[in-house]
């Protein structure tokens, strides 16, 4: 599985490699076959601002964005999806740093929902309607627990060595 991480926020307290982790993880939960391809990259505020009235015709930075390639979809139980190019989440440490202050978590938590969010998305999930706010939010709940659960017991046996 191919997955870049490119920092262009000039953000330095962002943790790539956990980034790469965390996105394996969440490609790996939901089946993604092992040759796709997935690059996430971390802007500022100037650049994020351009693509939100760019591709959502809306003002300010955003938080996430996401834009497919090959729409992938995820696998099923005992098969993965197709191979190809998953597409680039776009994320702003900025408007995330905000949003965990508000949220009253690290802004690392709240980068590590983004990329799961903006990887869901990617495969096409979304949350306009209940329904489907209600499945993704669900989703994305749960492959984060598991993915906290995940790096605290990595943590600890790194501490025990």
């Amino acid at each position: 599985m191919s997955i870049d991480v490119a920092n262009e926020s000039g953000v330095t307290a962002v943790d790539e490699e956990r980034l790469s982790r965390l996105a394996r993880h969440v490609l790996d939960a939901m089946r993604v076959h092992p040759l796709a391809e997935l690059s996430v990259v971390l802007v500022d505020e100037g650049p994020m601002t351009d693509l939100h009235v760019r591709w959502m015709d809306e003002p300010g930075p955003t938080d996430v964005l996401s834009f497919p390639m090959d729409e992938l979809r995820p696998g099923g139980p005992g098969r993965t999806s197709e191979p190809g190019v998953l597409g680039d989440v776009i994320i702003c440490p900025q408007v995330a740093e905000r949003q965990a202050e508000k949220a009253g978590h690290s802004t690392q938590a709240e980068i590590d929902l983004l990329c799961t969010h903006g990887i869901l998305h990617l495969l096409g999930y979304d949350h306009a309607e209940p329904e489907e706010h209600k499945e993704m939010f669900g989703l994305q709940g749960e492959i984060l627990a598991a993915w906290r659960e995940r790096e605290s017991a990595g943590s600890a046996k790194d501490e025990s060595s």
